[in-house]
């Protein structure tokens, strides 16, 4: 039996270029936990060309830097029109955050809507190791 996907699908969008994602100082590192949810998240499907919609939420603690929204919210969009798999798009996602904050902990949840019955939910996780820095 024959696959129908291919190998260019499992890596589609997986190196694209997207907009970067800025941060802040943080003001207030005492190992407090940001929320960010993100209810109209949009992408695409590589092999069949029909939109993934779903929820995505970020959970990170940060250690010097904060993600700046506005920047973070660009990023998101950019992923309207990008073909690729619903795993891959929340474990790029987490490594850009983790690429541009460098925080302690983050985690990507992505709660995608059903299509064709099924619907699907993947957790991409990251924890630095080590001790914490002092201020």
């Amino acid at each position: 039996m024959k696959r129908s996907y291919t190998d260019e699908h499992a890596a589609a969008g997986v190196h694209a270029a997207l907009p970067a994602i800025e941060t802040w100082p943080n003001q207030y590192r005492t190992g407090y936990e940001i929320e960010i949810e993100m209810p109209e998240f949009t992408s695409v499907c590589p092999k069949t060309g029909l939109p993934d919609h779903g929820t995505l939420i970020l959970r990170y603690i940060a250690d010097k830097s904060c993600l700046e929204l506005k920047s973070l919210k660009m990023y998101a969009l950019a992923y309207r029109n990008l073909g690729i798999f619903q795993e891959n798009a929340v474990n790029r996602i987490l490594a850009d955050v983790v690429h541009a904050a460098k925080p302690l902990a983050a985690t990507v949840t992505g709660d995608f809507a059903a299509r064709g019955g099924i619907s699907t939910r993947v957790t991409a996780t990251f924890s630095r190791k080590g001790p914490r820095r002092a201020r």
